[in-house]
């Protein structure tokens, strides 16, 4: 194999290699890969030297990355869990409580979700997510008071010639069902417990978790407007997930509700990821790869204000492998110095540091 500094990416990913994963010191981990080729493409469109306008734009339309389905649902089918993780699913369904998941930013905890409806055939995924000004109400249902107040003051809902109408308006025309309503629908027209899916709790209001409680508990909940109760049989119940990146601590009584469980990154962990998504990275070698990674660990290693998660080490081998050609054989020991550093580093402290 080629040694630290001179492994070369040229040579595509042949039958029969294997990734040396180590760091030094450490023993080998073995991820054998599959033969394939694939077209570099030109990271070079936007250059100053040349005068005027590409010659053909059509080439915007090859983009690389355009061809490959980024949505946690395919992802889903690469997804590897652990069995750690698998057993806290699978305890969170057997007990219908929902499933907490914490862990730092690209550690496969929103995946975990589509996992989960991909394995259960209960896909898709009802996904809400938490916004800053998040409320709870918003996971089950959004009133329209603007356009409700708008036709009451015009005398009642219009007409069909679009002038003001004399009806009675009925509160239930300006409701819009939000997550956990239609997971009670659902549930009711399939007969199988859909997965909704609660992501980035920590990013609401502190008391949003807590409001929540009773409807997570009784899988029930009432509409203000009309005084109607919306519920789901206790069997067809859906299965919840929610992830946080614990930028917050979340009230005890909320935490007491839930089955918990923390992705811990691990080398292993990216290993796997690696592994599971090789098609994308068609036009490096083992050699290669193994050295990228090695590299992207060093950089996590680092007193970094914001440490970079396998999700950018992912799109930093897309690029790479897009991009062969463009940018030295070997990938350098000053990791300030690696090609394509902003996909992996989000902090100008953190590059002025390196």
């Amino acid at each position: 194999m080629a040694t630290e500094n001179s492994a070369g990416r040229g040579q595509p990913v042949g039958a029969g290699h294997a990734l040396d994963w180590t760091r030094p010191g450490e023993s080998c981990i073995e991820l054998p890969i599959e033969s394939h080729t694939m077209q570099p493409y030109p990271f070079t469109l936007v250059q100053y030297e040349r005068p005027g306008p590409i010659q053909d734009n059509s080439v915007l339309t090859r983009r690389p990355f355009a061809a490959i389905d980024h949505s946690f649902a395919a992802d889903a089918r690469r997804f590897v869990p652990g069995k750690r993780l698998e057993t806290a699913i699978n305890t969170a369904i057997a007990v219908g409580e929902p499933l907490l998941i914490t862990g730092e930013p690209g550690t496969g905890k929103t995946q975990a979700a589509y996992y989960a409806a991909y394995k259960l055939d209960v896909e898709p995924v009802i996904h809400f997510q938490v916004k800053s000004e998040t409320v709870a109400r918003d996971l089950l249902y959004h009133f329209d008071t603007i356009r409700y107040f708008h036709d009451a003051h015009m005398g009642g809902g219009p007409g069909h010639d679009g002038t003001p109408g004399d009806k009675t308006l009925d509160k239930g025309d300006y409701i819009e069902k939000r997550a956990l309503w239609l997971a009670f629908e659902r549930a009711g027209e399939t007969g199988a417990p859909p997965v909704v899916l609660i992501d980035e709790i920590d990013k609401a209001p502190r008391d949003f978790p807590n409001d929540l409680l009773h409807e997570l508990d009784k899988m029930a909940f009432t509409v203000m407007e009309t005084d109607e109760t919306i519920e789901a049989p206790r069997a067809l119940g859906p299965i919840v997930f929610i992830t946080s990146n614990s930028e917050r601590r979340l009230p005890e009584p909320f935490l007491r509700r839930c089955t918990y469980h923390h992705i811990e990154f691990t080398d292993e962990r990216v290993k796997l990821a690696v592994q599971a998504r090789k098609d994308d990275f068609k036009a490096l070698s083992p050699e290669f790869i193994a050295l990228a990674v090695r590299r992207f660990l060093a950089l996590r290693d680092r007193n970094l204000r914001k440490v970079p998660a396998t999700g950018e080490l992912l799109v930093w081998l897309r690029v790479l492998a897009s991009a062969v050609g463009a940018y030295p054989e070997t990938l350098e020991e000053d990791l300030s110095k690696l090609p394509y550093l902003g996909v992996l580093l989000k902090d100008h402290q953190d590059m002025v540091e390196l």
